[in-house]
């Protein structure tokens, strides 16, 4: 006979997932919004507009470093107004820029305008995805309660890189069809559709209590940040550079091997939803690094393409757990009137990692080769590994 339990466990764990779902939800509205024009901008700024590389690939950091810039206040501001009007806030950001890329397209007569404009609406756009990522995560807390904030910030992530994976190429196919202003009119619907559709949700209470500084939150969570950093690397090498890796091999199939970096990341998020309330955070961390750590070494010792494949694979399963296992323990060490403070610094070490990552290792590759960055990489995560004992030999002292 079956037992029942388990069929209510099932049904609950489901309720729960729906739940998170309902909220973040917004941040997949956010991050589709930053990925249709992904693979666009770039061609656009070049080819059509006939501005060199540099600006080119200016108009497209221009949100990463908003973003970075912005997380601490978003965090600050969520702790103040409350999780839900962070979202609709970010998401109207999300909007404006939609508003941008379409004068944009109206002023292609006058490039210099037209690119001004490409510029504010980025900019814009990365103000917002920081409020709307941080206040989504917080407000999926609220919603089923700090116990699953590892399970509400795997979800989060699930909705983030498959909105992603979705929007580059649905966003190249709708330029291909109505060229800019089409594209900038999906950006435009879809943040007005995720804004009505926020407005009548229940906010969620927010922790009475005077907030710390920014400089005391920081304290207590640069070594989390860290950790995370150093874990990131290998993500970004993965993501930045796997295609010059197959070039420097002479292989083909590179776009494959991201395919399954990203089909493991969602992949193990969504078969190990419990993972970090039943083992700790701490020890799957230190699990998913040794994985990633071997990934990364398998892809630099690869001879064959299938090797790549299969080290991208662990890579992208290693990593995936990683930012929720160190988060879960990094929010608790502030009160809970500072959670979103904790949780936006955190998140911005990852930014910086991923901002750093691409120059620093262009540069080394230039010297050293292609493969050597996998082989730091790994290292690096090695180190995080120690840094995580340590970490975890503090806190059960």
């Amino acid at each position: 006979m079956s037992d029942p339990s388990a069929g209510d466990s099932a049904q609950s764990g489901l309720r729960l997932n729906l739940r998170i779902i309902s909220v973040v939800i917004f941040n997949f509205a956010s991050y589709l919004t930053i990925g249709l024009p992904l693979a666009v901008l770039p061609g656009y700024v070049h080819d059509v507009m006939g501005y060199s590389a540099f600006w080119a690939g200016l108009v497209i950091s221009l949100q990463y470093f908003a973003t970075l810039l912005s997380r601490p206040h978003a965090g600050r501001f969520a702790d103040l107004w409350g999780p839900k009007k962070v979202v609709i806030f970010g998401l109207f950001g999300a909007l404006i820029c939609g508003i941008c890329y379409a004068l944009a397209a109206l002023s292609s007569a006058i490039p210099l305008v037209s690119l001004l404009l490409l510029c504010l609406g980025r900019v814009v756009l990365g103000v917002g995805q920081s409020f709307a990522g941080t206040g989504a995560t917080l407000w999926g807390v609220g919603v089923v309660g700090s116990l699953h904030i590892g399970r509400v910030i795997s979800w989060n992530g699930i909705f983030t890189y498959g909105a992603m994976a979705i929007g580059a190429p649905l966003g190249v196919a709708i330029y291909m069809w109505g060229g800019l202003l089409l594209l900038a009119a999906i950006v435009i619907a879809i943040a007005l559709v995720a804004i009505v559709l926020a407005f009548p949700r229940p906010a969620v209470k927010t922790s009475k209590g005077k907030p710390l500084p920014f400089r005391a939150v920081l304290g207590r969570i640069w070594g989390y940040g860290l950790i995370l950093a150093m874990g990131s690397v290998g993500f970004g090498v993965i993501a930045t550079f796997i295609t010059l890796f197959y070039q420097d091999k002479g292989w083909q199939g590179a776009a494959f091997a991201l395919t399954l970096f990203s089909v493991a990341f969602v992949g193990t998020r969504m078969l190990f939803p419990n993972a970090i309330n039943r083992f700790g955070g701490l020890n799957v961390a230190l699990v998913c690094f040794a994985v990633e750590a071997f990934g990364l070494l398998m892809v630099w010792g690869s001879w064959e393409p299938w090797m790549a494949k299969v080290g991208a694979l662990l890579t992208g399963a290693g990593f995936s757990l990683v930012f929720p296992a160190i988060g879960v323990v990094a929010v608790k060490v502030v009160p809970p009137q500072n959670q979103g403070s904790a949780l936006a610094t955190y998140t911005a070490f990852m930014d910086l990692a991923l901002g750093i990552t691409g120059p620093l290792a262009g540069l080394i590759m230039s010297y050293a080769g292609v493969p050597v960055i996998y082989l730091l990489s790994s290292l690096l995560v090695c180190l995080a590994i120690l840094a995580t004992l340590r970490l975890k030999r503090v806190t059960t002292a």
